[in-house]
C-alpha cells in the first residue's frame, strides 16, 4: 500500500503547477485566510478565532504562561521549517532567510498549504521544532486543551483526533520535498495513518487546498481539479 501511494505521488508531483499556488510562506499565510473562513477552528484544542483573535473560552483553554500570545491565531508548520531547512545546504549556510530567498523547494515547501494548520499561538511556540511522539504525561498544561509538550524531551503529544491528520501531513511532506524520516519516525506515522482514518474535515481541507495548490495530498484523496470551479486565492 505504502509503495503504492509513493508510486501516485511520483506521477503527480511537481507536474501540478498552479497559478495560485503560493510562491512563499508569506503568501501562503494570506491564503489560508481565506481557506479557513469557512472553518474558523484551531488544529489542536478546537477553539474558535475571529480575525487572528482566539476565543479561548470557546475551548477551555487556560493559558500556560503567554496570555496575549495564547490569544492570537497563527499559522503552524506540521513539519517544521527547521525540519525542512536542516536537511538543506541553505540553512547551513545562512539560515532560514537564506534558504527563503535561495532555495526554491525549501521556498516551496515552506509555503506549501497542506503543511499549515491554524493554531492556538502560544501552543505553536511551545511546540517549536519538536517531534511529535506519545507521552506518559497526561494532558493538562493548557486547561481542556489536550495538547501536551515535554520540553526536557522536545516531544509534543497532540490529540489522538490530530494524529491522523499529522500523520498523512508528514507522509506527503516526506515524498513530496525528498525529506528523511527517521525509522521511529516513519513507523510512529505509518500507525497513526492507520488507526485514525481520514476525516471528513481533511477531505474538506484536501480539495480546497488542491483547487488553490494544484495538488491534492495523495494520503488523504485525489482531487479531480477540474471540479474546483474557482479558487480562494481569487477570491
Amino acid at each position: 500500500m505504502r509503495l503504492l501511494s509513493v508510486l501516485l505521488f511520483a506521477l503527480l508531483s511537481f507536474s501540478t503547477a498552479h497559478a495560485d499556488a503560493p510562491r512563499t510562506f508569506v503568501e501562503a499565510k494570506k491564503i489560508a485566510w481565506k481557506l479557513y473562513a469557512d472553518h474558523p477552528v484551531d488544529f489542536y484544542c478546537g477553539c474558535t478565532y475571529k480575525g487572528n483573535r482566539v476565543d479561548l473560552d470557546s475551548c477551555g483553554y487556560t493559558p500556560r504562561k503567554q496570555l496575549k500570545r495564547a490569544q492570537r491565531l497563527e499559522w503552524e508548520h506540521i513539519v517544521p521549517a527547521w525540519t525542512i531547512g536542516h536537511q538543506r545546504r541553505c540553512w547551513q549556510e545562512g539560515g532560514r532567510k537564506n534558504c527563503t530567498a535561495n532555495d526554491p523547494v525549501f521556498s516551496r515547501a515552506e509555503a506549501d498549504l497542506h503543511n499549515l494548520v491554524p493554531a492556538v499561538g502560544e501552543v505553536n511556540g511551545d511546540r517549536s521544532n519538536y517531534g511529535f511522539g506519545m507521552l506518559s504525561q497526561k494532558p493538562s498544561q493548557y486547561g481542556a486543551c489536550p495538547f501536551v509538550v515535554d520540553f526536557k524531551q522536545r516531544t509534543a503529544m497532540p490529540p489522538d483526533y490530530t494524529r491522523g491528520a499529522i500523520a498523512r501531513i508528514y507522509l506527503y511532506m516526506s515524498d513530496r520535498y525528498k525529506l528523511r524520516l527517521s525509522r521511529q519516525d516513519q513507523r510512529l506515522y505509518d500507525i497513526w495513518n492507520r488507526q485514525y482514518p481520514v476525516s471528513d474535515w481533511e477531505r474538506w481541507r484536501n480539495r480546497n487546498i488542491a483547487c488553490v495548490q494544484g495538488n491534492a495530498n495523495p494520503y488523504v484523496g485525489e482531487v479531480d481539479l477540474r471540479s474546483c470551479t474557482k479558487t480562494l486565492a481569487s477570491n
